[in-house]
């Protein structure tokens, strides 16, 4: 078991505590060498005090296209906000290539999102092709992908560059989930998540099922909140810990975790 460091990365909008990557953008060299190799998702803790771009991410075949990588999935857990903040989560309509390039143009973007009300505790899944943007006042725990592709569609007039055409050709149906809070577990077909509360006393086992040492084997725990110990070392809010499969798992205290698996 390893409790891993954040590699803070410094943004207009606020910051983002990368806390765990094996990506070479947020490169954690002791969570790398534990994995004996390439994580394929990437974990962060968002701080926006500010409103993110509008924005896409490519899927595995637009990225392996344009990139020559991994797409972005991801989902958001909402750890706090401000009263009555929002996040934009698709598109509050179906529009074309050429409308969206027009409002684009014309800045009025803001007119075909869809906009939603979101407080401590809400899930927010978000497949690759989605329209979204974080707003000011949220805290976020996401779970994506190990990739660091991000195409602006819209910047609200703050001049840094847009990927307009790459974006719109990565945009997919507009459709979305119901935003909710957690339901204790979800899965999809990169990664699965399961809330865990413990009082006073957890203990359980990671499974090894194929008897190797392989990177998605590795298990997450992130604290959403509360404190103890997890495996006898201290644990906070926040503090995320890796473990190898096999390895058995002793959680003391009052707390809720996030058990976090690659598929």
């Amino acid at each position: 078991m390893k409790k891993l460091n954040a590699i803070k990365s410094e943004k207009i909008w606020g910051y983002e505590n990368w806390i765990a990557s094996t990506h070479k953008n947020g490169f954690q060299k002791d969570f790398f060498e534990m994995c004996g190799g390439d994580y394929p998702l990437l974990v962060k803790v968002i701080q926006a005090d500010k409103t993110l771009s509008v924005q896409v991410h490519p899927d595995d075949e637009k990225a392996a296209l344009y990139e020559h990588c991994r797409g972005k999935t991801e989902c958001w857990y909402v750890l706090s906000a401000k009263e009555d903040t929002e996040l934009v989560y698709g598109l509050n309509g179906v529009y074309n290539s050429s409308e969206l390039r027009k409002a684009i143009e014309a800045n009025s973007l803001q007119d075909c999102l869809r906009y939603e009300k979101v407080k401590a505790g809400d899930f927010i899944y978000i497949p690759a092709g989605t329209v979204h943007a974080i707003c000011g006042g949220l805290r976020l725990l996401e779970v994506q992908q190990s990739s660091d592709i991000t195409y602006r569609l819209y910047d609200w007039g703050r001049g840094r560059e847009c990927h307009v055409e790459k974006g719109i050709a990565c945009i997919k149906d507009s459709s979305v989930r119901k935003i909710a809070p957690f339901p204790e577990a979800f899965s999809c077909p990169y990664f699965s998540l399961e809330e865990i509360n413990v009082e006073d006393f957890y203990s359980s086992k990671i499974e090894n099922a194929s008897g190797k040492k392989n990177p998605r084997d590795i298990v997450l725990g992130f604290i959403i909140e509360g404190s103890g110990t997890v495996n006898g070392l201290p644990a906070n809010a926040e503090d995320i810990f890796a473990f190898e499969p096999g390895e058995s798992v002793e959680i003391k205290g009052c707390l809720k975790l996030m058990k976090i698996s690659a598929k």
